[in-house]
């Protein structure tokens, strides 16, 4: 069944890269309406964005979405995991600006405010796109591929010369609430050598060290170091369930992604939808969305939401 939040979950806060102060909506949506954007300070009808694959616009370092009308939302892709991790099929995200507040830096605090706010189940039949045939875009060493599967997995790998992060490879299979357990609270991570960079071409203006992890050398610079030895890695599956998100309809699917970032996963999911003999169209049974990654997660409730470790919502 398709699943809507049950009443709107408000967060405020700074854009990572715009530095703008953004407050937020997580509203209640009807069945089939999907996941869209509304962008409060513009003026209607050319305010609004689906949450869509083709609607991903090139940008560095972040997802960003353009309407086509004047309405762009960037760094959309935490809330977007949040919103797969826990089910929700049909929302309207209002904001009033260009740029999702950052939080924490991981999709924690989304996910603790949808808990709170409820998940309502929707007299409606859910439908995902299963993997008939295998995909895959490369760039150089960078390569993602989807391949067939079940329900959907991930598995990642990266490298990097800092000593703080270096070789990591992780593996899950997403069904049980696995995004809750293993990726939610995982930050962003930048290097101290690119954040002057950044800054100088007008990104990261909202960074700090208590919204990002960043690292030097062997060093981790912010505040009480790693919440996993793995976080890097962890982060980076996790952008890959919300830019994954951005299909429109859960993936029954393995993603492998080796050096992947934002803009090879829009990639790969052109590439997947140029070839209509590559996937199709299913209606999920109940032992189908039991192997979602959103099944269950609604029992975590109040508790999971008031946990310490999910941080302030608003």
């Amino acid at each position: 069944m398709q699943a809507t939040i049950s009443k709107a979950a408000e967060f405020r806060g700074v854009g990572l890269h715009s530095g703008l102060q953004a407050r937020l909506e997580i509203r209640p949506a009807p069945v089939d309406h999907g996941i869209v954007f509304e962008r409060s300070d513009l003026a209607p009808p050319a305010n609004r964005v689906a949450a869509r694959w083709d609607m991903v616009t090139p940008s560095r370092l972040c997802t960003v979405l353009d309407g086509g009308n004047g309405a762009t939302v960037s760094t959309v892709e935490h809330i977007m995991a949040a919103i797969a991790g826990t089910g929700i099929h049909n929302a309207l995200i209002r904001i009033d600006g260009p740029e999702i507040p950052i939080l924490d830096g991981s999709a924690q605090p989304f996910v603790a405010g949808i808990l709170a706010a409820g998940i309502t189940a929707q007299d409606a039949s859910l439908r995902a796109i299963r993997l008939t045939g295998e995909v895959e875009v490369r760039d150089g060493e960078a390569w993602a591929r989807l391949s067939p599967a079940d329900h959907l997995e991930i598995d990642f790998h990266i490298e990097f010369t800092d000593g703080a992060i270096g070789r990591q490879d992780k593996t899950l299979d997403m069904a049980n609430g696995a995004f809750l357990r293993e990726l939610m609270d995982s930050r962003t991570f930048c290097r101290q050598a690119d954040v002057e960079a950044m800054r100088k071409a007008g990104l990261a203006l909202g960074g700090t060290y208590l919204n990002a992890v960043v690292v030097d050398g062997d060093r981790v610079l912010s505040p009480g170091g790693l919440r996993h030895a793995d976080e890097a890695v962890r982060h980076k599956m996790l952008d890959a369930v919300g830019d994954l998100a951005l299909a429109g309809a859960p993936l029954l699917a393995r993603y492998s992604g080796n050096r992947a970032g934002h803009a090879m996963t829009n990639r790969l999911l052109r590439a997947l939808f140029a070839q209509p003999d590559a996937w199709e169209w299913v209606t999920c049974s109940r032992d189908l969305e039991s192997r979602l990654p959103g099944a269950g997660v609604a029992a975590y409730g109040a508790a999971a939401a008031s946990s310490p470790g999910l941080g302030a919502v608003a």
